[in-house]
């Protein structure tokens, strides 16, 4: 399909400068533009592309203003990131327009399934599911007894979701994710061996949560396992038994969260850190990436190192670790030199 300037304005609210008409079938990044493309710029780093881009319209923030002569047509919003990423999630729902039950799907006839739902190539629904309206599921996935699906969730091929877990609405459950596994539960025995512990709980997932390709978030030992609403998980991050998630946290790539660790709201957490059990991370904190959590985090802290603690004195901290080898090597020269003034 094809859309004009003018067309994309009205969506965005955005004001065009340039040519209305110009049409354009699809996106590209700015450093790379093509005819008949739409880009972006929101990064002061990537101006200079704007003048060199063949995409035909690029959406920009409102106080951008060009120093030379463009090609292409502007459209000038508040913020050019959040419209563009506006543009790109409608583009993405317009393919995901399927409705219908593959043949080769195994539907037990105790679950129930919403209207202008999907269901594609051997995906196994157990008994006592509940699938909600115009929820999509791609080959391969397989969803436990007595799962609840809210309306609008995407499962892309692969996603497992073990029994009695509660999932809400609009959630994104990537290729490889894994919802309920056991908890890591054993108690240590007599003989050294380590007996398992039953994990009889579930996990709970709020609305509008997307999780990426192969994370995984175990059940509860009691309870729940629980997610709230807005959060984004990246891909490769094992969240453990009986966590709790505030809304709207972010947490990236292969960081690992331990049982019955409570993380409030907004959040944000990097890749590679590591947060040990049982602690209360509170609301608004930032962790950088690589970051080891050994104890309990304040509302807004922003922390850095392992075992991490606040940002700035780290910095200061790790200008004094890199000049370690100098100041080993002033020191071994001083005490030679001690021991030279001795009689």
């Amino acid at each position: 399909m094809r859309f004009t300037a003018n067309q994309i304005a009205e969506v965005i609210q955005g004001v065009v400068v340039g040519d209305g008409e110009a049409s354009v079938s699809g996106f590209s990044k700015i450093e790379e533009g093509e005819a008949e493309t739409l880009s972006f710029l929101s990064n002061p780093k990537y101006t200079k592309y704007i003048y060199q881009t063949n995409a035909s319209i690029v959406v920009v923030n409102e106080d951008f203003t060009a120093d030379k002569d463009l090609s292409c047509t502007l459209i000038k919003v508040k913020n050019a990131y959040v419209a563009f990423a506006q543009l790109l999630e409608m583009y993405q729902q317009s393919k995901k327009i399927k409705i219908g039950i593959s043949s080769s799907a195994s539907i037990s006839p105790e679950a129930k399934i919403g209207n202008d739902a999907y269901i594609g190539e051997f995906v196994v629904i157990s008994e006592g599911v509940v699938i909600g309206d115009g929820c999509k599921i791609q080959a391969h996935c397989f969803i436990g007894e007595n799962v609840k699906l809210g309306n609008d969730c995407t499962m892309y091929s692969g996603v497992r979701i073990y029994e009695d877990c509660i999932i809400g609405n609009h959630c994104t459950f990537h290729s490889g994710v894994v919802i309920g596994g056991d908890g890591f539960g054993f108690a240590p025995q007599d003989d050294q061996n380590y007996k398992k512990i039953a994990q009889i709980g579930n996990v709970l997932i709020e609305d509008w949560v997307e999780v990426g390709s192969n994370t995984t978030i175990d059940r509860a030992t009691l309870g729940s396992t629980i997610i709230r609403q807005g959060v984004k998980l990246d891909n490769l991050i094992q969240i453990a038994h009986n966590v709790e998630i505030g809304k709207n946290t972010v947490i990236a790539a292969q960081s690992g969260i331990s049982g019955t660790t409570r993380i409030g709201e907004n959040c944000m957490i990097g890749g590679q850190v590591g947060i040990t059990g049982h602690l209360v991370i509170g609301d608004g904190v930032m962790i950088a990436a690589q970051s080891g959590i050994p104890s309990n985090i304040k509302d807004n802290k922003i922390i850095q190192g392992s075992p991490a603690f606040d940002i700035v004195p780290f910095k200061k901290s790790y200008v004094h670790f890199r000049r370690l080898p100098d100041l080993v090597k002033r020191i071994d020269e001083l005490e030679r030199q001690l021991k030279k003034l001795k009689p």
